[in-house]
């Protein structure tokens, strides 16, 4: 007898559950702003190498040094990026999540200040912003609770929701075994959520976004303006909010502080935002909102 391939292919496919969003939405609209600053690749926080992924450098080689160009790109999202985008969200009293790498957040207490009070969902991201692919599992393990802790420390309450991002294959394993999590979003591969079950317990997955996501405008064959993030967004809602009539979906956006952030970029976001407002039964909500939403509507493993 073959052995059961560790693969779920099949997902929903023909019978998508029959979804009720509040006040009975089409889509549920859900923004995700990546706080990472602070946390990735560079010899100051004991790396062999500095960063080489997600800046205005394309193809950067690393560094065994300080790299201070680097440094300094990442930096923009700390000291501009993440107040221009805040500003934006604030305008509109729209909700945001943010998911949080812990050694980023503990490096600028003022922004995590100014997130509390913005009433922002705070999602773990790891306590590095690294590729865990062949980072130990128990190494793995020690980062995840540092990073719970410190946000418990600096927001008063610990992460409901999780995303490594780069994350390994025990990553999951990882987030059930420490429990507490309403989510998790180390996944890409539906449009709706859905339960993952590892042995006699489950785990809800809120699949996250690498298409819509401003990541794009640093990866090859990616966005190469403002206009192009717009119309692939605005696509991308028109086909979910059709749909929705008959099946409701969910839509998630990736941001970062560091790309969207920038002068050339933000007013993409302000004419998506402009745009999915004009919407009716369109529900913009937090992660947590989808979660605790999901779990009390749709609490079976499919």
């Amino acid at each position: 007898m073959k052995n059961k391939y560790a693969r779920n292919m099949l997902g929903y496919g023909s019978n998508p559950p029959k979804v009720n969003w509040p006040n009975k939405a089409r889509i549920a609209v859900q923004f995700v702003l990546n706080y990472e600053e602070g946390g990735e690749n560079s010899v100051l926080h004991g790396d062999k190498f500095s960063e080489i992924f997600l800046s205005e450098i394309i193809g950067a080689k690393p560094i065994k040094g300080r790299h201070i160009n680097m440094e300094s790109l990442y930096e923009y999202g700390s000291r501009v990026g993440f107040w221009r985008i805040n500003k934006l969200f604030k305008k509109y009293n729209l909700p945001l999540t943010i998911f949080g790498v812990g050694m980023a957040l503990e490096r600028n207490l003022e922004i995590c200040k100014e997130m509390k009070k913005s009433n922002y969902e705070i999602a773990s991201h790891g306590w590095r912003w690294i590729d865990y692919q062949n980072v130990s599992k128990s190494i793995e393990k020690k980062h995840m609770k540092k990073s719970i802790n410190t946000i418990k420390n600096i927001f008063g309450k610990r992460p409901v929701g999780w995303y490594t991002g780069r994350c390994s294959p025990n990553t999951l394993d990882l987030v059930i075994k420490e429990g507490g999590f309403l989510y998790c979003s180390d996944t890409y591969s539906d449009d709706l959520p859905y339960w993952e079950k590892k042995g006699n317990k489950k785990q809800l997955m809120i699949p996250y976004s690498l298409d819509n996501n401003d990541m794009r405008f640093l990866t090859n064959q990616g966005f190469n303006s403002g206009d192009q993030f717009f119309n692939y967004l605005k696509d991308s809602f028109d086909t979910l909010y059709e749909e929705g009539k008959e099946n409701p979906k969910m839509m998630s956006i990736g941001l970062h502080c560091r790309i969207i952030g920038k002068p050339g970029r933000i007013q993409s976001l302000k004419k998506f935002l402009d745009y999915i407002t004009s919407f009716e039964k369109v529900w913009i909500c937090k992660r947590k909102d989808i979660a605790k939403h999901w779990i009390k509507n749709h609490n079976t493993v499919i």
